[in-house]
Order: C-alpha cells, then sequence, then structure tokens
C-alpha cells in the first residue's frame, strides 16, 4: 500500500510524510512553478511596496483611515508573497524536508497570518466604506485615526493568533487526529475552523460592499440630479463613490483568485484527492500571489489621490535622473574650456 496515499499514516507525523505533499512529479512542473512564484512574488513585492510608499510619504494621504486599511492590505501582501514564496518554492520545488515540524508550521503560520491580514484589511475597508457613504456627515467624527489604529492593531494580533494555533498545539501531531491531505501537520479540525473563519470574512465583506455599491449608485444618480451644486460635498461622494467602485473591483479579483483554492480546501474535507488535484492545488496556491500582484495595479489606476502621488513620484525620478546625465556633461564642457584657456 502507498503510504502517501493513506491519510491515516499522515498522523505518524515524520519526515517521511512531508515528502508525501512534495506531489510535483517533473521537472517541467517544478520549474513552471518556480517562474510564477518567482515573476508574481517579485512584482507583488515592488507593486505593495509602491504603494506603501506613495501613502506614507503623503502627509494629505496617510491621515485618511480609509488609506491606513489599504496601506494594512498591502503590508500584508508584501509579507505573504515574500513568506509563501520563500516556503512554497523551498518545499515544492527543491523538496527541502529536512526543516522540523516546528519550523514548518511557523512558516504556514506566517503565511496565514498574512493571507488572513490581508481579508481582514479589506473587511475594514469595505466598514469604512460604508460608514462614509451611508453616513458621510458623520464620518470624521466615527472614523479617526486612533480607532483605525486601534481597530489596525486588533486585527493583526486576531489574525496572528488564530494562524499559531497549529503551533501551539492544534495539531494532528500532539492530538494524534486525522492530517489534512494538503497540509503536513495540519489538523482537518483546525482547517474547518480557519475555513469557517474565511468564509464569514468573505460574507461580511461581500455584504458590505454589496450595501456600499448600492449606496454609491444612489449617490449617482442624485448627483445626475443636482449638476448645478457642485460644491465641496459632491467632490467629496464622487471621490468616495470611485473608492468604493475601486475596492469592489478588488473583492471581485480576490474572490476570482481564491476561489479554487478554498474550493479544494473544503473538499479535503469531506472527500480524498487524487494527486492530480493535489498538482492543481499547488497551482492554484500561486494566483493567491496574482491577486496581491493584480491589487496595487487597481489603486494606481482607480484612486485618483495615489495616482497623482505615483506621478509626482515619476517627475521627480525624471528630473533627478535628467540632472544626473547633464551634470557630467557640463563638468565636460567646463574641463574643456580650462584646457583650451
Amino acid at each position: 500500500m502507498d503510504t502517501c496515499r493513506t491519510p491515516a499514516n499522515a498522523s505518524k507525523c515524520s519526515r517521511n510524510t512531508m515528502e508525501c505533499f512534495m506531489v510535483l512529479s517533473t521537472q517541467a512542473q517544478k520549474i513552471s512553478i518556480g517562474i510564477l512564484c518567482g515573476l508574481f512574488g517579485t512584482m507583488c513585492v515592488f507593486e505593495n511596496s509602491l504603494v506603501l510608499y506613495l501613502i506614507f510619504s503623503s502627509p494629505g494621504i496617510r491621515k485618511k483611515p480609509s488609506y491606513l486599511f489599504i496601506g494594512s492590505l498591502a503590508l500584508a501582501d508584501i509579507l505573504a508573497s515574500i513568506i509563501f514564496v520563500c516556503s512554497f518554492v523551498n518545499f515544492h520545488v527543491f523538496n527541502e524536508a529536512g526543516f522540523s515540524k516546528e519550523v514548518f508550521l511557523l512558516q504556514l503560520g506566517g503565511v496565514n497570518t498574512s493571507f488572513s491580514a490581508s481579508l481582514s484589511s479589506l473587511l475594514l475597508t469595505a466598514l469604512d466604506r460604508y460608514i462614509s457613504i451611508s453616513r458621510p456627515s458623520e464620518y470624521k467624527l466615527l472614523m479617526t485615526r486612533k480607532r483605525a489604529w486601534t481597530a489596525l492593531g486588533v486585527l493583526w494580533v486576531t489574525c496572528a493568533t488564530i494562524a499559531c494555533l497549529p503551533l501551539l498545539g492544534w495539531n494532528c501531531c500532539v492530538l494524534d487526529s486525522s492530517c489534512s491531505e494538503l497540509f503536513p501537520f495540519v489538523d482537518d479540525n483546525y482547517l474547518s475552523g480557519w475555513l469557517c473563519f474565511t468564509m464569514v470574512l468573505l460574507g461580511c465583506i461581500i455584504y458590505a460592499y454589496t450595501h456600499v455599491l448600492w449606496r454609491a449608485r444612489q449617490h449617482v444618480a442624485y448627483m445626475e440630479k443636482h449638476q448645478a451644486q457642485v460644491g465641496k460635498q459632491n467632490s467629496r461622494m464622487r471621490m468616495d463613490v470611485m473608492l468604493a467602485k475601486t475596492l469592489v473591483m478588488v473583492l471581485a479579483v480576490l474572490v476570482l483568485c481564491w476561489s479554487p483554492v478554498l474550493v479544494l480546501m473544503i473538499y479535503s474535507i469531506f472527500a480524498r484527492l487524487s494527486d492530480h488535484l493535489r498538482k492543481v492545488f499547488a497551482f492554484c496556491s500561486t494566483l493567491c500571489l496574482l491577486n496581491s500582484m493584480v491589487n496595487p495595479i487597481i489603486y494606481a489606476l482607480r484612486s485618483k489621490e495615489l495616482f497623482s502621488s505615483l506621478r509626482r513620484v515619476f517627475s521627480r525620478f525624471r528630473r533627478q535622473l535628467k540632472a544626473a546625465e547633464e551634470s557630467p556633461e557640463a563638468e565636460s564642457t567646463h574641463k574643456s574650456s580650462a584646457i583650451e584657456t
């Protein structure tokens, strides 16, 4: 009997068990995964780092709670990309299984913390847009920077606590219970709980954004009827509507990229997975990186404030580059003039 295909043997929690989860059997599959992770991961880190720079280098932007939540999303995506790519490529491409159970669960906890924080940041952003559009006159009183930072602190601590439960003892080695077919040492009950937590977050986000989009459509209809009123309030409403639509696009990309992974996780709890499906899961996991890579592009294209800040950064960079190119020429001209003299 093939021990790698027998879930009961997973409870033995040996290093040989970890090798059973290395499902990429050909060099072409490993190269493909390596290229996808390298490309998506590098672009994700660069783009989200740029978003963080644009937010925190601009005093006007970083004071707004909306962009604090987007900054949290960008930070979570950066951490998720770095930890995920390093651990995923090391495990599936280089087949490194020499580390201990604790090290593996620590890496898995880091990935889960980052991705959960990314999803939770979207939830906070959804609630922020909900308050901004449904109660615009009270928004500044309800959503202060202090409350935003407190919410972000609670978010990250909660996500880290939930993600580290397997490392703290909720794993199939300590409990001698049924292990997941997708992740070494992970208890099936913990995976079920994490999936429930994730689905609740997604449900809350979808509900909030549905309401936000509905209110945004009402605001658009209102502005079309009162085009003569081009005051500060209308400008604020236009910004809220634009940001709401932007974040709906972010949510749509999130659902499209995460659906295959979540469906396979849920399926693995109720049924046996074939080797083919486990390979599909490995490749679908890279879609999570794609999601983190696409989000900053949406911000830059849809947010006027971030786009304006990006243009200023590029203009400043071009001026510095032009000055650096002209400086040697000026120095050379000065030297030749001195020689002729």
